[in-house]
């Protein structure tokens, strides 16, 4: 979305719902899921495990989202 190759935006959030992996610059990976808390530094790509949507609240990084 913002041209790069991953997100250099960090972000942290409460999950809701759904599970939401996430994979490094460095290859490292980890998933989320409802009631985790996460702080996810910048250099980073994330998706959804399975079907139901991920909801979470964005407590930081959500004003530079998708920004170059």
């Amino acid at each position: 979305i913002a041209e790069t190759e991953s997100c250099q935006v960090p972000h942290t959030s409460y999950m809701i719902s759904g599970r939401m992996r996430i994979k490094m610059d460095d290859g490292s990976e980890e998933e989320f899921g409802p009631g985790d808390v996460n702080h996810i530094p910048p250099g980073h790509n994330a998706w959804v495990v399975g079907n139901e949507p991920v909801v979470a609240i964005g407590i930081e990084g959500v004003t530079d989202f998708a920004k170059k």
